[in-house]
């Protein structure tokens, strides 16, 4: 059953170490991560994909592991993205699209990772790919760029003309909270990073029906607050439009990420607006209601105490 919310949050990955024990149950890994995941969050950007193409077979298993509502939005391979020009790899995309839509109704807007090499003077390149797919697939395609050339003036409002007219979206990729107002000398919280995200004018726009937000934050909660409330008037003012959005949070420590992402999810519910009813509350909140009462039961009964839900799953 196709379950068409317009709020989704989630996180960059559903397996991550650092979770078992907190996040998840002692014990969690394998497929049952992504089981626990969904039972948290009702969507998540899937990074894995970056890094290979996963079967078919693996696909459906995805699929069969989330529940109605829950959607991926799948990462283009690098392979497709970070090798030269796109226009030479439109089939691969095509068929990352294909496989994609093996998911179901489980999939969401796909989005493709330009390098930071990538600039306006490939823009024509960029325009021949985006038409092929649009020409070729129905699944959704949101772009993020990383050149900043791309946030001048003149080609932004290019880019954004472009997107728009094909119906695509463009990832609003927030680092401000990793960024603004630290000695990155001194407290760089992107130290151990492998792969740094990149120091960007934050362009807040919506240019499809959907938006995708990739929100970096600060492993520091008290750091992520100013952007957070910014964020939540943003996001009620898109819902009051109509714009289907998928709310990501990352942080460069992902251990914080689920926690962030909760907060947010807080500040949402708790707005006094309107549109604060298309909110979909998060399943994770039901989570810990029955974790609990399962606690109490087990105490009664002389069962294992599972812990209560500030034990095993508090985020502050």
């Amino acid at each position: 059953m196709a379950i068409d919310w317009q709020f989704r949050l989630g996180c960059a990955v559903w397996s991550y170490p650092g979770w078992v024990g907190s996040v998840y149950p002692p014990g969690t890994s394998g497929q049952k991560a992504l089981r626990c995941y969904g039972e948290r969050f009702w969507a998540v950007e899937g990074n894995t994909t970056f890094y290979g193409v996963p079967t078919a077979a693996t696909v459906q298993r995805w699929g069969s592991l989330v529940p109605d509502g829950f959607r991926f939005c799948l990462k283009l391979p690098r392979d497709v993205t970070h090798m030269g020009p796109l226009r030479d790899r439109g089939p691969a995309a095509l068929a990352f699209a294909e496989r994609a839509a093996a998911l179901g109704d489980r999939c969401g807007p796909l989005f493709a990772q330009l390098p930071p090499s990538y600039g306006p003077s490939q823009s024509a390149d960029l325009r021949q790919f985006l038409s092929q797919w649009r020409q070729s697939t129905d699944v959704p395609l949101a772009l993020e760029v990383r050149h900043r050339d791309w946030f001048l003036p003149h080609w932004r409002d290019r880019l954004n003309g472009w997107l728009r007219e094909l119906g695509m979206g463009r990832v609003v990729l927030d680092t401000r909270p990793i960024y603004r107002g630290l000695d990155l000398a001194r407290e760089d919280p992107q130290r151990q990073s492998q792969r740094r995200k990149p120091d960007l004018p934050l362009q807040a726009c919506v240019t499809a029906e959907f938006a995708i937000v990739r929100f970096i934050s600060h492993p520091e909660a008290w750091r992520n607050e100013a952007y957070l409330l910014e964020w939540r008037d943003r996001v009620l003012r898109w819902l009051e439009r109509g714009v289907q959005l998928y709310f990501f949070v990352h942080c460069p420590i992902e251990d914080h990420s689920p926690h962030t992402a909760r907060q947010f999810q807080t500040l949402l519910e708790t707005a006094t607006v309107p549109a604060v009813a298309a909110i979909t509350p998060l399943p994770w909140n039901q989570l810990s209601i029955t974790e609990g009462a399962a606690a109490i039961a087990g105490d009664r009964t002389g069962g294992d105490r599972l812990g209560s839900p500030n034990d095993q799953l508090s985020l502050f």
